[in-house]
């Protein structure tokens, strides 16, 4: 007789096409097509052949569930499956043969679930692989040679061009060089490196073609080294172990000693055969998988890709999630967060003559301008003589006109800065963000500042994760510290690591998981690491980061960061239902054991018994199906939040403008300063006003429908009379308003007001918005 000793060694007996998943679907197959034949038999009056057709669909599932059970104790596991094939047997053994088949479905067929739930995305790092360039342009002599990568040797001097990825690690060659670094640190904005300046492969070149000297060979390169630890991340992980295993130890010995006790003291095998009937262990073998399920496809409905059960009771059971900044927390790469104007010009002057320029360029800061122009409506026209100086700026003909757009010391160089000016790089400072001046024939007229700016629903998804349960919450980045302090104040998070290559990413990711348990999230290829290395990797995967979804256990399909959120309330919620299904389950097979072992239920009342119960538990699982809804109270249409946000993108345009009058007010003569104050009140009394006015009247009692008494509504009520109280001030201050009378003091009470007003009218739209989302379904 051949035993088997481990599982390579039942693995090797079968053909390569024959796996385990295709086995269970052919029990599954067999155990559905028994019951449907037998039954077909039955109604027309075959008995016999009925129940020899359930006995016979039931064996092949025994045999199956037979050597799983061996290859299982092979490895040291020991699961409820055993007392399903004792359930199996016993029915087969009292002749309740269509109770047999019905366990054997409910027992492969919960397999098949486990293995929908459990299975995790193939994790080939194809797109990390992909990305990573084969060829490398290396100097012989004056010559450039393709070579392979790995025919690379140290000191050898490379030629990259222009959107290449930089194939080794090395030092720059050439004076200078624009480098995109997103993919290795998550910097979102290129960087100026100058010569000798240390440069990371899987970095890109964003600018002109440079030259650089290999430090390392392609296997020891940065790239290299995060497929490496992915790889090793992944293969590091404990399988999962179902949560029904966990009872086993406890419910097999239980049911054979309370069978065997009953046998002894009754005389009676019947009792012993009832007990054994009375404790099939669907409960268990389908209470966990079910619930798991239906977490899983509840979160798909709310775009949350959840790979397996594994992932689903790591997230139930979460104490700490650790975030990357970059496109995670923000919205990743430039954006435009300011225009700010010299004396006499208009932002959409700025935006015309810069978004002009651009248009000749192709990089990410580019882009950025000439999409804010786009969005704004503005009209564009083909740039001339266009000269790009590399990390510094553009210069070029826009309309006849000489427009440059690029650094303080391009567009002014040697000459003092103006005061206008020195404001636009202080508050650049401030908001860690790059500036592009723009002049028109030598004539500054303004400045973009462009950042990587928080996404809207981030401080309220941060908020979510505490409600939800979360203790503690770490930002981790590769940007800059006073970047990355800046995000981690206004979120209030516990902790902010910066400048942080993957490497020491995953290093902070295992220090946390040493203490609890751990989810990371991340959206691009540098944070796969750690993802990897989390108790729970989630990957913001809506724009395509696909080498990070791959390493990832969960993967946001939209792109909506309070997602995070969502899948963990999903996921404890359907945990808890898992256990809750799992312990009623037992508790009311326990209560029909004891009845079986006196003698109370006979085998086939205890079968249906436990039949009931098992429709009972399953349907409780399948509650994770379902949402908790707020009793008594209509949630709000997606459509009707989508349209509160559009006024709201429209009133910002009316905020930018009363900022810019702000701005001017600082140094311009009498008559001007009246025309802008008069134009700063027609806005708030035009635009501001009456949109607030339409909020209270017609807004705020539709939110009240969906929300009941919320006292946040009375807030932003009150803010509302705050807003018409500064805009009756400031009509006041117009209405008494003259050339002679306007003096310093009157324009800086003007001043204050228009800010006060541009400032709370912003921080009431933001409040207001996280308000729309908690309406809507």
């Amino acid at each position: 007789m051949l035993f088997l000793t481990d599982t390579e060694s039942c693995e090797d007996l079968m053909p390569s096409w024959l796996s385990d998943s295709l086995i269970r679907r052919i029990l599954f197959g067999i155990a559905l097509s028994g019951i449907a034949l037998g039954g077909l038999a039955w109604l027309f009056g075959r008995p016999f052949w009925a129940q020899s057709i359930w006995a016979f669909a039931t064996f092949p599932v025994i045999a199956g569930l037979a050597v799983s059970i061996v290859r299982d104790l092979a490895v040291g596991r020991f699961g409820v499956d055993a007392i399903a094939l004792l359930s199996m047997s016993g029915a087969l053994l009292l002749g309740e043969n269509l109770a047999g088949i019905v366990v054997a479905i409910m027992y492969a067929g919960g397999n098949l679930l486990e293995d929908y739930a459990v299975g995790r995305a193939e994790r080939d790092l194809k797109t990390l692989i992909d990305r990573a360039p084969r060829i490398a342009h290396r100097y012989s002599g004056r010559q450039v040679q393709d070579v392979a990568v790995d025919e690379i040797t140290v000191g050898d001097r490379l030629l990259v061009r222009a959107g290449e990825v930089l194939p080794v690690d090395g030092i720059l060659a050439s004076e200078f060089g624009a480098i995109d670094e997103a993919a290795v640190t998550g910097e979102p904005l290129p960087v100026v490196r100058q010569r000798n300046a240390p440069l990371r492969s899987g970095s890109v070149n964003a600018g002109e073609t440079f030259d650089m000297t290999a430090t390392t060979v392609a296997g020891e390169s940065t790239y290299a080294g995060i497929v490496r630890m992915v790889t090793a991340a992944q293969t590091a992980k404990a399988p999962f172990i179902r949560v029904a295993d966990r009872f086993a130890l406890a419910l097999v010995p239980t049911t054979l000693i309370l069978a065997g006790g009953a046998w002894l003291f009754s005389g009676d095998a019947v009792r012993a055969l009832a007990v054994l009937v009375a404790s099939t262990p669907c409960p268990l073998i389908l209470a966990a998988p079910v619930a798991f399920v239906a977490g899983v496809s509840r979160a798909a409905r709310d775009g949350i890709l959840i790979k397996g059960s594994s992932a689903l009771e790591s997230l139930a059971r979460t104490h700490t999630v650790m975030f990357d900044k970059t496109g995670t927390l923000t919205v990743g790469g430039a954006r435009l967060v300011a225009i700010e104007t010299a004396p006499h010009f208009s932002s959409d002057d700025i935006l015309h003559f810069a978004g002009s320029l651009e248009q000749a360029s192709h990089n990410v800061v580019a882009g950025a301008i000439v999409t804010a122009a786009r969005a704004r409506g503005i009209a564009l026209v083909g740039p001339e003589n266009v000269r790009e100086a590399m990390g510094s700026g553009i210069e070029g003909r826009v309309a006849g006109k000489l427009v440059k757009a690029g650094s303080d010391k391009f567009v002014f160089g040697h000459a003092k800065l103006q005061p206008w000016a020195v404001r636009v790089l202080r508050r650049a400072s401030w908001r860690s963000a790059l500036s592009v001046f723009v002049s028109v024939d030598e004539q500054p007229i303004g400045a973009l500042l462009l950042a990587d700016e928080l996404r809207r629903e981030t401080p309220r998804a941060i908020q979510a994760l505490r409600m939800s349960g979360i203790k503690r919450i770490v930002m981790v980045t590769g940007d800059r510290a006073d970047a990355a302090e800046t995000i981690g104040a206004a979120l209030d998070i516990d902790a902010v690591l910066a400048d942080r290559v993957p490497s020491d990413k995953v290093e902070a990711v295992a220090v946390e998981r040493r203490l609890h348990p751990t989810i990371m999230v991340g959206d691009g290829i540098n944070d796969a690491p750690a993802l990897a290395a989390a108790d729970v990797g989630v990957a913001m995967g809506a724009r395509g980061a696909s080498a990070s979804s791959e390493a990832a256990d969960v993967v946001i399909l939209v792109d909506r960061l309070d997602r995070v959120a969502d899948a963990v309330t999903i996921a404890r919620r359907a945990y808890g239902i898992a256990l809750q299904s799992i312990f009623i389950g037992l508790g009311l097979s326990g209560i029909a054991m004891v009845a079986a072992a006196f003698g109370l239920l006979s085998p086939v009342a205890g079968a249906v018994s436990q039949e009931l119960i098992d429709v009972a538990v399953i349907l409780n699982a399948l509650r994770a199906l379902s949402r908790d809804r707020r009793m008594g109270k209509s949630a709000l249409p997606r459509s009707a939040i989508r349209e509160l946000e559009q006024d709201h993108e429209v009133l910002n345009e009316a905020l930018n403008r009363l900022r810019e009058i702000a701005d001017n007010l600082d140094d311009v003569p009498k008559d001007i300063a009246t025309s802008l104050v008069s134009e700063a009140h027609q806005i708030v009394t035009k635009r501001v006003v009456e949109h607030e006015r339409e909020d209270e009247m017609v807004v705020y009692p539709r939110l009240n429908r969906s929300l009941g008494s919320n006292p946040a509504l009375a807030a932003m009520s009150r803010a509302h009379r705050e807003i018409l109280h500064l805009s009756r001030l400031l009509s006041r201050l117009t209405d008494d308003m003259t050339v002679e009378n306007v003096d310093r003091y009157f324009i800086r009470d003007a001043q204050r007001i228009i800010e006060s007003i541009e400032a709370l009218v912003r921080m009431h739209n933001a409040q207001e918005e996280d308000i729309y989302e908690h309406a809507s379904i």
